[in-house]
């Protein structure tokens, strides 16, 4: 694009998931998946027209002619009310083709491939997966991905390797040789070219580091050792005194941004249910339907279309056509009916290596209302499988090690090491989101749960200035909003930092709300916004939001810290026995979370249980040796005065001082 001409009116975003947005931040993606599709051919290819046979030969693949004019012609009528918002004509259509017009529109990939050579941090882009979220459209448009995919990895590693041999002196060449290495991490020659570029900075460890990460992946993936050249490197490294071979090498530079816009998730795909006995079809395919819809409502899960999945299965079955679409899970399971009553039995699958079953669910409703059926079963299905694919991804994760390690990666090996709350591992999750924030500067997710770190710290009495990271938090929130406002975890995660640490209730309300909107089936949510609500004063509003999460996810692994939180609104309703009830069984399931134990010592003091409050008073302190009186009224959010006086009163009681 002309530099002089006037800024685009529309981004288009196609690696990653697929985005849309107009000058005024209006998201104006098409709603379906095939409009969808059409606008990422006529990206991809700006400012030159695409036949029209062409486009529908891509997407309609397996239908008539005239059924594919006629949904070509309903998908470019979609196309043109999406864009609409945008205030400038777009499409160029004609009799023959259509094409999207260059001037009014910026294409991360193009922009990528264009100023690659010229802004390294660009090009990083190119690693990322190219629509990641339109897998299993249609046979031809999957063949014709497929190869736009290999054309832009081929376009990274070769800017990338040029790179490399323009990089001037050590520094350059190491992180030269790791851009390259994540574009193409068996490249023998770049893993030389970063041994030689740390040796000669003098960093003897770091040299033999990339030597060794260099001989396991060889082993690893193809079973082979380094050639001859490689151990020459290696054995020179291990001798004493200086090694000429690598004072005389190349020079590689620090190392480079991990690629941005990479696939971040699981891929996933829900077939429609079998069905058992006399069941309307549309039952088994709606219900696919809505729980794929409400998964999708999780930024870093990937679906494939239900319909395209059904498909390929009655060729080879469901589980030998996930794996060929490249799926991780699959969700699968029956639907029967017996008179009033349905029955939805669910099956997740891991489709990788050690392929097995995780989860598995059942689900009795009424069958008067077959649409509040879809949504009820959807919701709960959704909410209880989320936290489970976030473990497996997290444990997979943590056994592929730091070596080369994504953003996303990092993240993950975080988030268990955050709720362990073990300290050296607490402390090593902020490393690790640290590297995240500087491998992927603008992903979203790992400024936000930067921020969800610092709300333990603070919360545990970990933090050596609790005003510092305070503002850190507030800081990393708000980056994570601005990066991605439409990701309702990182909205939830803002609002707790400015209910919980802050103090300002209303608007961490308002943020839960807004991510109650975007979706509802996150449990986090649900939890937070009854925290905030509570400590406004509203109690039965906090419980009918903490009695909505117990129904979406009774056995959530996060419950030792989401369970708790019914503690705030029983004890200032006067409910001691139920807010002790919650302390005791929360703090079972994990004793080192010291926010339990503040409502639940203050309840034991109103029940005058002294003996138990002592010992809870004990553990406590154990975990924040300096937790006063004065240190828990100046830490609550609790608003209404009453409130204060009674959380205050109960501590009293217990025996705090």
């Amino acid at each position: 694009m002309d530099p002089a001409a006037p800024g685009p009116c529309l981004r288009l975003v196609l690696i990653g998931r697929m985005e849309a947005w107009s000058l005024a931040s209006v998201q104006v993606l098409p709603r379906t998946r095939k409009a969808r599709a059409l606008l990422a051919v006529l990206g991809l290819a700006l400012g030159t027209p695409v036949t029209r046979l062409r486009l529908a030969e891509l997407l309609w693949s397996r239908r008539g002619a005239e059924q594919q004019r006629g949904s070509l012609r309903q998908a470019l009528h979609e196309l043109q009310d999406s864009l609409a918002p945008v205030g400038v004509p777009l499409l160029a259509p004609t009799r023959e083709a259509v094409s999207l017009r260059a001037g009014p529109v910026w294409v991360d990939a193009l922009e990528a491939a264009r100023t690659g050579l010229a802004r390294p941090e660009a090009l990083d882009l190119l690693t990322g997966e190219l629509l990641a979220d339109l897998d299993g459209l249609d046979p031809a448009f999957d063949a014709w991905l497929a190869e736009q995919r290999r054309r832009l990895r081929d376009a990274a590693v070769a800017q990338a390797a040029l790179l490399l041999e323009r990089a001037e002196g050590p520094a350059a060449a190491a992180s030269a040789a790791r851009r390259l290495l994540g574009y193409d991490p068996v490249n023998e020659g770049a893993w030389r070219a970063l041994i030689r570029a740390e040796g000669s900075r003098g960093d003897r460890g770091a040299a033999l580091a990339a030597y060794e990460n260099c001989r396991s992946l060889l082993a690893e993936r193809f079973g082979t050792t380094p050639s001859a050249e490689t151990e020459a490197l290696a054995v020179a490294l291990r001798a004493e005194g200086p090694a000429p071979i690598i004072a005389a090498a190349p020079a590689p530079p620090p190392a480079p941004p991990a690629p941005r816009g990479t696939l971040r998730g699981a891929r996933l795909g829900v077939p429609p249910l079998r069905v058992i006995g006399e069941v309307e079809e549309h039952l088994s395919v709606g219900l696919a339907e809505e729980i794929t819809a409400a998964l999708a409502r999780f930024r870093w899960i990937f679906l494939v279309d239900s319909a395209s999945l059904a498909s390929a299965a009655e060729e080879r079955g469901e589980e030998a056509a996930a794996r060929a679409m490249g799926l991780d899970f699959l969700l699968a399971g029956t639907v029967q009916r017996a008179g009033d009553r349905v029955r939805v039995s669910l099956r997740l699958t891991d489709l990788r290596e050690a392929a097995g079953l995780v989860w598995t669910g059942r689900f009795d409703r009424e069958a008067q209302d077959i649409l509040a059926l879809q949504d009820e079963v959807a919701a709960e299905v959704v909410a209880r499988i989320d936290p489970e694919i976030l473990l497996i991804e997290a444990n997979r994760a943590s056994a592929r090690g730091s070596v080369n390690a994504s953003a996303y990666d990092l993240l993950l090996r975080a988030i268990p090491a955050i709720h362990r709350l073990d300290r050296d591992g607490f402390l090593a999750a902020a490393e690790w989101l640290r590297r995240a924030e500087a491998l992927e500067p603008d992903y979203a997710p790992a400024h936000a749960w930067h921020a969800y770190w610092h709300l333990f710290l603070v919360g545990q009495g970990w933090a050596p200035d609790e005003a510092d990271s305070m503002a850190e938090a507030e800081r990393l929130a708000q980056r994570a909003i601005a990066l991605d406002p439409l990701d309702a975890q990182a909205l939830t995660i803002s609002g707790h930092v400015r209910a919980f640490l802050l103090h300002r209730l209303e608007e961490g309300a308002a943020l839960h709300e807004r991510a109650l909107a975007l979706n509802p089936n996150l449990a986090m949510t649900w939890v937070f916004s009854g925290m905030a609500l509570a400590y406004l004063g509203q109690h039965e509003a906090a419980l009918t939001r903490l009695d909505r999460y117990a129904r979406l996810a009774p056995c959530h692994p996060h419950a030792f810290f989401f369970d708790a939180a019914r503690g705030i609104p029983a004890l200032c309703l006067g409910q001691h026995e139920a807010a002790v009830e919650v302390g005791r069984k929360a703090t079972a399931l994990h004793a080192g979370l010291s926010y339990p134990y503040k409502t639940y010592l203050s309840a034991l003091g109103h029940l005058g249980l002294t003996g138990e409050a002592a010992e809870v008073k004990a553990r406590l302190l154990a975990i924040e040796p300096d937790f006063t009186l004065e240190k828990a009224l100046r830490r609550t959010p609790l608003r209404r005065a009453e409130d204060l006086a009674h959380y205050e009163a109960g501590l009293r009681k217990a025996g705090l001082e």
